[in-house]
């Protein structure tokens, strides 16, 4: 008697579907794969990622350094990255013929510049290898079987039945709908990326300035929580750049609970200690003694920013720093140095849509991606409850899972 192929399923037409929906086909080229997308447009959020240029991955090549990106999830995926990295993603990508590049942060981008690039890589790659790609096919439930399998029901009325079936549907609520109801915990998904609202408006006027770097400390009802170095961009609504993007990212869900009403700490010249900053002020207090504070900084920072320290403290544009006092020495070393700022609320960053919360991690194989509660339910990208800061590692961990799980689906 002739074995009937499997029917795999992949519901969510986004990066990890369509990775683990290849993957799949690949490895077993007899199986029937079919990849359902609700909306006309598959892969909507890789068109707009980084800027529309597609931050692919992070030239990161160690699992070790690599998880420490990853505010949450970073521990199982330390053995997934031993499977598939990104070293293995720039490979896959140039295979298919979209070499990539490095920039000096470590971000890599398609040479092109462009995420259609790795759009048009997608789908035609999916298309080769024989994916069924059905858009505007919407799923309203999810039923197992008696035989192991499942049951998936569209709102056309149509129902698929399939052998395996891979939720790979983002942040989606209908994503974790169906997970509750095949028995999974979902850990309530939270913003993981953001900028932070600021209440002073004379820092807001600074709208434009950028300094690199600074260190942030985070306190929330007093109690100090988390710390960050690196670029901060000031913004007419508060403060953004890589460093409160990473902050906001371990914050994700003290801030939340906070109702994103927190205390920031801004040391701006965070290469320097305290007393060398008063040194350094001291220096400039001897030298430039009936020369204006405004104009005179002696410290390396933008002019508006010294000029809206010095504001802080009581400085005037005319005073001159002969006639800087002690008391009001000791205040500006302490404004350079620890700059209390109060944040009334989060913003948005625009290149990415990321959220902590997701599938329970302790329901997961992360050497399969399947579900320890249903057998034959697999798991990739951001439906998990894994979140990484800025930089491409959201892309990396909805890879590594995709391909972990569309390889084990085909093999199994």
């Amino acid at each position: 008697m002739k074995l009937q192929p499997l029917k795999i399923v992949i519901i969510g037409g986004g990066a990890a579907g369509f990775f683990g929906a290849i993957a799949c086909a690949n490895v077993n080229p007899q199986a029937q794969v079919i990849l359902l997308e609700a909306g006309q447009q598959p892969l909507a959020k890789v068109r707009i990622s980084g800027g529309g240029r597609c931050n692919v991955t992070h030239a990161c090549f160690e699992p070790e350094a690599l998880v420490q990106n990853y505010p949450r999830g970073g521990k199982p995926l330390r053995g997934a990255f031993t499977r598939f990295q990104a070293r293995d993603t720039i490979s896959w990508f140039a295979l298919h013929g979209v070499p990539l590049k490095t920039e000096a942060d470590g971000r890599m981008f398609p040479i092109t510049d462009s995420s259609e690039t790795v759009v048009n890589c997608l789908m035609n790659t999916a298309k080769l290898s024989g994916v069924e790609l059905r858009t505007r096919t919407a799923v309203t439930s999810v039923k197992r079987t008696s035989c192991e399998g499942f049951e998936i029901l569209l709102k056309s009325g149509e129902t698929i039945k399939c052998d395996r079936l891979l939720l790979a549907t983002g942040s989606s609520p209908f994503g974790y709908k169906i997970a509750r109801e095949l028995g999974h915990q979902v850990e309530a998904p939270v913003p993981s990326l953001f900028t932070f609202n600021i209440v002073d408006q004379k820092l807001r006027a600074l709208a434009g300035v950028s300094i690199n770097p600074v260190q942030l400390r985070l306190s929330v009802d007093g109690k100090p929580q988390l710390q960050q170095t690196g670029p901060l961009l000031i913004t007419h609504w508060g403060l953004s750049g890589p460093a409160i993007l990473k902050l906001s990212a371990w914050g994700a869900r003290i801030l939340h609970q906070s109702h994103y009403q927190a205390t920031l700490l801004i040391n701006w010249l965070p290469h320097l200690h305290q007393e060398q900053v008063r040194e350094k002020i001291l220096t400039v207090k001897q030298q430039w003694a009936k020369r204006a504070i405004a104009l005179h900084r002696g410290v390396d920072l933008p002019h508006r920013l010294w000029q809206y320290a010095i504001a802080r403290v009581g400085i005037t544009t005319e005073e001159r720093w002969s006639g800087l006092s002690h008391k009001t020495l000791n205040q500006l070393v302490q404004e350079l140095t620890q700059s209390k700022h109060l944040i009334s609320g989060k913003g948005v960053f625009k290149e990415e849509f990321v959220t902590c919360g997701g599938i329970n991690l302790k329901e997961v194989n992360f050497k399969t991606m399947e579900s320890t509660l249903v057998p034959g339910l697999y798991f990739a990208g951001e439906i998990l409850d894994i979140d990484g800061i800025t930089g491409g590692f959201n892309f990396q961990s909805a890879w590594t899972t995709a391909y972990l799980a569309g390889n084990a689906m085909g093999n199994s």
